[in-house]
């Protein structure tokens, strides 16, 4: 447990020197109502530090392409690990979640890298 404490201390302070500013936007599923045919949806906002780039030519496959954005962020910024029906707002750009590959050591999340697209 302590190299894993370790790395996720140099993790988030890495990513916060050298990481832009994106907000994730939790969204979380209410009830369904049954007039208008509408599931009700509320959400929830976390500032942090993240780190931007383009996709790889590896990393394109069935469900990522060339275009999308993979953002890396620290694990111990959030609270709650994000999901693909989160979103992510960067320079008022709402990005929808494709993929999340999580980074872990010893069971303990370090980074989550975030396959975006626009």
């Amino acid at each position: 447990m302590g190299l894993a404490n370790s790395l996720k201390k140099v993790a988030g302070k890495a990513i916060s020197k050298f990481g832009g500013d994106v907000t994730i936007r939790y969204v979380t599923e209410g009830s369904y109502n049954t007039t208008t045919g509408e599931i009700t949806r509320s959400s929830s906002d976390a500032d942090i530090k993240g780190i931007l780039e383009n996709v790889n030519q590896r990393d394109v496959n069935e469900l990522i392409r060339a275009g999308d954005k993979k953002l890396t962020v620290a694990a111990n910024a959030l609270t709650t690990a994000p999901q693909t029906n989160d979103l992510v707002l960067i320079s008022s750009v709402v990005h929808q979640i494709i993929q999340i590959t999580t980074q872990e050591q010893d069971n303990t999340a370090i980074t989550y890298e975030l396959f975006l697209r626009a």
